[in-house]
Protein backbone atom coordinates (compact mmCIF):
# COMPACT_ATOMS: atom_id res chain seq x y z
CA UNK A 1 0.00 0.00 0.00
CA UNK A 2 1.63 2.91 -1.04
CA UNK A 3 2.81 4.67 2.23
CA UNK A 4 1.27 8.10 1.40
CA UNK A 5 -2.36 7.10 1.66
CA UNK A 6 -4.38 7.93 4.76
CA UNK A 7 -7.56 8.22 6.40
CA UNK A 8 -7.72 11.76 6.63
CA UNK A 9 -6.66 11.88 2.89
CA UNK A 10 -8.99 9.89 1.55
CA UNK A 11 -12.00 11.74 3.21
CA UNK A 12 -10.75 15.01 2.49
CA UNK A 13 -10.44 13.28 -1.25
CA UNK A 14 -13.47 11.56 -1.90
CA UNK A 15 -15.48 14.26 -2.48
CA UNK A 16 -12.79 15.54 -5.36
CA UNK A 17 -13.63 12.17 -6.91
CA UNK A 18 -17.24 11.56 -6.61
CA UNK A 19 -18.78 10.94 -10.25
CA UNK A 20 -21.79 13.16 -9.79
CA UNK A 21 -23.37 11.50 -13.09
CA UNK A 22 -23.67 7.89 -11.25
CA UNK A 23 -25.64 9.37 -8.41
CA UNK A 24 -28.62 11.06 -10.25
CA UNK A 25 -30.87 9.29 -8.08
CA UNK A 26 -29.61 9.25 -5.10
CA UNK A 27 -29.85 10.70 -2.03
CA UNK A 28 -27.83 9.01 1.39
CA UNK A 29 -25.87 9.28 4.20
CA UNK A 30 -22.86 6.58 4.03
CA UNK A 31 -21.54 5.81 7.49
CA UNK A 32 -17.64 5.21 7.69
CA UNK A 33 -17.05 3.40 11.54
CA UNK A 34 -13.42 2.06 12.41
CA UNK A 35 -12.06 -0.08 15.00
CA UNK A 36 -9.24 2.12 15.24
CA UNK A 37 -9.66 5.22 13.94
CA UNK A 38 -12.22 8.36 13.67
CA UNK A 39 -15.22 7.81 12.08
CA UNK A 40 -16.32 10.06 9.10
CA UNK A 41 -19.82 10.61 6.70
CA UNK A 42 -20.13 10.95 3.11
CA UNK A 43 -23.68 12.95 2.22
CA UNK A 44 -24.61 12.46 -1.59
CA UNK A 45 -27.28 15.10 -2.56
CA UNK A 46 -28.39 16.23 -5.20
CA UNK A 47 -25.55 15.12 -7.29
CA UNK A 48 -23.16 16.28 -4.85
CA UNK A 49 -20.74 14.50 -2.44
CA UNK A 50 -19.64 16.21 1.51
CA UNK A 51 -17.78 14.48 3.90
CA UNK A 52 -17.68 14.79 7.76
CA UNK A 53 -16.07 13.98 10.44
CA UNK A 54 -17.70 11.90 13.44
CA UNK A 55 -21.16 9.94 13.51
CA UNK A 56 -24.27 11.11 11.95
CA UNK A 57 -27.34 10.56 13.69
CA UNK A 58 -29.42 8.38 10.83
CA UNK A 59 -27.15 6.95 7.99
CA UNK A 60 -28.83 5.09 5.86
CA UNK A 61 -25.56 3.08 5.36
CA UNK A 62 -22.97 2.14 7.78
CA UNK A 63 -19.74 0.84 6.80
CA UNK A 64 -18.07 -1.02 9.76
CA UNK A 65 -14.39 -1.86 9.30
CA UNK A 66 -10.50 -1.41 10.57
CA UNK A 67 -8.63 1.53 9.15
CA UNK A 68 -5.70 -1.13 7.27
CA UNK A 69 -8.98 -3.01 5.70
CA UNK A 70 -10.67 0.32 4.22
CA UNK A 71 -7.15 1.78 2.74
CA UNK A 72 -6.98 -1.22 1.34
CA UNK A 73 -10.37 -1.56 -0.51
CA UNK A 74 -9.95 2.05 -1.01
CA UNK A 75 -6.59 1.84 -3.13
CA UNK A 76 -7.86 -1.63 -4.96
CA UNK A 77 -5.36 -3.70 -3.17
CA UNK A 78 -8.14 -5.46 -1.48
CA UNK A 79 -11.93 -5.88 -2.95
CA UNK A 80 -14.60 -5.41 -0.58
CA UNK A 81 -16.77 -7.95 -0.95
CA UNK A 82 -13.47 -10.37 -0.24
CA UNK A 83 -13.14 -8.03 2.81
CA UNK A 84 -16.91 -8.47 3.65
CA UNK A 85 -16.63 -12.39 3.25
CA UNK A 86 -13.49 -12.72 5.23
CA UNK A 87 -15.24 -10.82 8.05
CA UNK A 88 -12.85 -7.68 7.89
CA UNK A 89 -15.57 -5.63 6.81
CA UNK A 90 -19.67 -5.37 7.57
CA UNK A 91 -22.16 -3.14 6.60
CA UNK A 92 -25.70 -2.55 8.79
CA UNK A 93 -28.81 -0.15 7.32
CA UNK A 94 -29.04 -0.49 3.42
CA UNK A 95 -26.50 -2.80 2.38
CA UNK A 96 -27.40 -2.60 -1.00
CA UNK A 97 -25.83 0.93 -1.31
CA UNK A 98 -22.86 -0.45 -0.64
CA UNK A 99 -22.66 -2.02 -4.19
CA UNK A 100 -23.12 1.47 -5.69
CA UNK A 101 -19.67 3.24 -3.71
CA UNK A 102 -17.53 1.53 -6.53
CA UNK A 103 -19.18 3.29 -9.57
CA UNK A 104 -19.72 6.74 -7.45
CA UNK A 105 -15.92 7.59 -7.25
CA UNK A 106 -13.69 7.37 -9.84
CA UNK A 107 -10.14 5.98 -8.23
Amino acid sequence: MTQNITLENVMMKLPQKFRPEQASDLNAIFQFSFDDAEAFYLTIKDQSCTSHLGQHEDPDITIITNEDTFLRVISGEQDGMSAFMKGQLRAEGNVMLATRLGKLFSR
